[in-house]
């Protein structure tokens, strides 16, 4: 039984076969309608439980999506429904629902609720999105970015802003894949010392630079996220707007990557403030086909997962 749980913790040949395999599922479906099942029916008779402890919009349309266009169902299920820790343990719900379904994806908070999930779980187990990785994500970035410059291995991707949990599975990212990888940020929000060794280990450069401009020079990829939570007070908005503003992605730095550097940001994004419009709507983002490719990067999950 496989589970997805993150990046390095999937064999790097595996990770690659599920690029290729995301890539060919989207081919096939040239010319469909948007909604149309594929040829190939994998899922078919399979029940998938998608558990969202915290909102989403890519996340729980294209797995739901993904699911069907496989010929599979959905059971779509909030935080509220299970109330996951609360009234019954997370082991014994992980007991129920393998009863149940043949697959769990959940986007939670806690990486700790995701781990006791698998542990217990009798099917495989997908991580939608914890505090501290967001998997999924670096596979649809990785298929984005070969789609349109080809092999990522030896390339240089730049992280501007907020070391969070995709800057954290870009890390390791870097170590499956074999790209490079600088952190560009204010010291308070360096992503874990953990994630770095963990991609120097494998053998990718990794380096952190204070100064933007610096950072993205030579980069074949520059990348950033929102630099604030829904979920922040008033105050750790004005703290965070504060210690980023320097390393907004707008066009001057931009200019200062490589002529050919593509821009991405897993959205939603917060326009004029982590980066400007210009920037997103510009020749150089790939953002709306990094959010198409979700759909077919998890497709290609969830079959590795199955085994179908």
């Amino acid at each position: 039984m496989n589970h997805f749980l993150d990046i390095h913790k999937t064999d790097a040949a595996d990770l690659r076969s599920m690029i290729e395999e995301g890539r060919r599922m989207k081919q096939a479906r040239a010319g469909r309608t948007r909604g149309a099942p594929d040829d190939e029916q994998p899922l078919a008779g399979r029940m998938v439980a998608l558990i969202f402890e915290k909102p989403s919009t890519r996340t729980r349309v294209s797995f739901d999506l993904g699911v069907r266009q496989m010929g599979g169902e959905t059971m779509v299920l909030s935080g509220a429904d299970l109330q996951l820790g609360h009234g019954e343990s997370i082991a014994d719900t992980a007991r129920v629902l393998s009863r149940y379904v043949d697959m769990i994806m959940i986007r939670t908070f806690e990486e700790a609720i995701l781990l006791e999930l698998a542990e217990y779980s009798d099917v495989p187990v997908i991580n939608g999105l914890t505090n501290r990785t967001h998997p999924c994500q670096i596979m649809a970035d990785v298929m984005t970015y070969e789609e349109h410059r080809g092999p990522i291995r030896g390339k240089k991707v730049v992280w501007c802003g907020d070391g969070n949990n995709v800057c954290a599975s870009f890390l390791h990212g870097a170590g499956q894949f074999g790209f490079d990888f600088t952190f560009t940020g204010p010291a308070e929000l360096d992503p874990e010392a953990e994630f770095i060794e963990l991609a120097r280990a494998k053998g990718a450069k990794v380096e952190i630079e204070r100064e933007a401009g610096k950072a993205v020079e030579g980069a074949d990829l520059v990348v950033t996220d929102t630099w604030v939570s829904m979920h922040d007070s008033q105050s750790t908005r004005q703290r965070r707007h504060n210690l980023l503003k320097p390393y907004q992605v707008n066009e001057a730095l931009m200019e200062r990557a490589k002529p050919d550097a593509l821009f991405m940001h897993c959205l939603p994004a917060h326009r004029e403030e982590e980066v400007t419009s210009a920037v997103m709507d510009g020749p150089r983002s790939v953002i709306f086909d990094e959010a198409e490719n979700r759909l077919h990067a998890q497709k290609a999950v969830m079959r590795w997962c199955l085994g179908v």
